[in-house]
């Protein structure tokens, strides 16, 4: 698979397994909570598509033996960080809860992000998602997952035909 059919991979939407998963759930409930239920979901789908999500920003590079992934992610608990990785896509989500409230009335200057925020990594080459490391120190996120390696290029010789 090439890298610009991971990424379109990467943008199609999900909504043929969400809506899999609810036709499943469906038949095993009764009609009457089945339109509850689906009040409820609409109000939850509403919500979560109107909550606003930050993007966690990284640094990423390579060694010979593998991807390294920075990130800072001070005021978050390990407990609200999950890092999943696929094929060649690392997936990082997490929430930085804000440690008081304030009105809004009273900031004077506002640049710290609070609430959910997520980061896809779109890799050029594989990397063994089963051997990823992840770690925080100081306020930092390193993420360390091995490259796969290939077997060197091989040279196809050409045959002329008549």
């Amino acid at each position: 698979m090439s890298f610009l059919e991971k990424l379109k991979k990467l943008g199609q939407p999900r909504q043929k397994k969400e809506a899999e998963k609810s036709k499943k759930k469906e038949a095993e409930v009764p009609k009457d909570k089945k339109e509850k239920e689906s009040k409820k979901e609409s109000k939850i789908i509403e919500e979560k598509w109107f909550e606003p999500e930050g993007e966690l920003t990284v640094d990423v590079y390579q060694t010979d033996e593998e991807v390294i992934i920075n990130s800072a992610v001070a005021g978050v608990k390990t407990e609200d960080l999950d890092i999943a990785i696929e094929d060649d896509i690392i997936r990082i989500k997490g929430k930085r809860e804000k440690p008081n409230e304030v009105e809004q009335k009273n900031y004077l200057v506002q640049e710290c992000y609070w609430g959910p925020f997520s980061k896809e990594i779109v890799l050029p080459f594989e990397i063994d998602g089963t051997k990823a490391e992840a770690s925080i120190k100081e306020g930092v996120l390193v993420i360390k997952v091995p490259k796969i390696e290939k077997k060197k290029k091989k040279k196809v010789k050409i045959k002329e035909t008549k």
